[in-house]
């Protein structure tokens, strides 16, 4: 299996918090109408985040892969790798509270979100589970540092199938505390903000950044 799927998967078990951070407001939106009780709803929910994931770096990837193509820019793989790496230092920054200059990054987004945002909500009450596959999907456009860090990586993928895998891995990641955020939300919540967690996640993401980075500076060097 690729090195950078597991990587992105791996990132995504460790942001998990990060996500929780971001959409705890919106689990407790998932419990709102008739169909509060239904254990699919989350499930139905993460399916379309996934789906907005994939999308996001599909269209990253094959965008990025089709102007570099074009323009034939000498060791352009190499570079974009050295800015997905510094991106990725830079979120372990901000999720250990070392800076949060990752959040001018997120204000980027707020301008789109303006106009999904309430596009999501009219979803709510949501009247069966299988509406939250696009309510999901609309919200998995939200605002988020991590995220804006792995499109990075869809950017240097090469291509849009392998920037929609590296996003479908991140997201695959987030899973297992995304799935269980509306039956454990005090918990995780607890644990997320809890100084150890945050420290322990931020060298985990700035060791993957810094190997990163090495390596794409050894490849430029290799190739010149």
């Amino acid at each position: 299996m690729n090195i950078e799927l597991i990587s992105a998967f791996t990132i995504g078990i460790a942001g998990a918090g990060h996500c929780i951070g971001m959409c705890g407001g919106i689990a407790s939106m998932l419990t709102l109408g008739p169909n509060a009780s239904s254990n699919f709803i989350p499930f139905f929910y993460n399916i379309g985040r996934l789906i907005a994931y994939a999308c996001a770096g599909a269209f990253i990837g094959g965008a990025v892969a089709s102007l570099l193509e074009v323009s034939q820019i000498n060791n352009a793989t190499g570079w974009l790798r050295i800015f997905a790496a510094l991106f990725m230092i830079l979120l372990a920054c901000y999720i250990g509270r070392w800076w949060h200059g990752l959040v001018y990054v997120e204000k980027l987004g707020q301008k789109l979100w303006q106009y999904l945002s309430p596009l999501g909500r009219s979803f709510l009450p949501l009247k069966s589970p299988i509406h939250a596959i696009p309510f999901g999907f609309i919200w998995g456009w939200l605002p988020c540092g991590l995220v804006y860090s792995m499109l990075t990586w869809s950017a240097a993928s090469g291509s849009a199938v392998e920037g929609a895998l590296i996003m479908l891995s991140f997201g695959t990641g987030t899973l297992p505390a995304m799935l269980f955020v509306g039956h454990a939300a005090a918990r995780l919540q607890k644990i997320k903000n809890s100084a150890w967690f945050r420290q322990t996640v931020a060298i985990l993401i700035l060791s993957f950044g810094g190997y990163s980075l090495i390596d794409s500076i050894k490849l430029i060097s290799h190739i010149q």
